[in-house]
C-alpha cells in the first residue's frame, strides 16, 4: 500500500516520517506551528456560517 503524502498546512513542505512523529506535527517546524497559532489569535481563521447577534454587556434586564 502506498504511503500517504502529508504537507505542512503553513508552508506546504512535504513531511517525512520524523516530522510526522515530532511534537510539532502536522507542522514541519515550531515556526510554522507558531504562525498558525498567531493566525488563530488574530482571528484570521473563521468558520463559514451566519453571524450571531450579540448583546452588549449591561443591556440586559435588571
Amino acid at each position: 500500500m502506498a504511503e500517504r503524502r502529508m504537507g505542512c498546512p503553513i508552508c506546504r513542505r512535504e513531511l517525512d516520517a520524523a516530522m510526522r512523529a515530532a511534537r510539532t506535527a502536522p507542522f514541519c517546524s515550531r515556526r510554522c506551528a507558531d504562525v498558525d497559532l498567531g493566525r488563530w489569535l488574530r482571528e484570521a481563521y473563521c468558520l463559514a456560517g451566519e453571524a450571531e447577534e450579540t448583546v452588549p454587556a449591561g443591556d440586559g434586564p435588571g
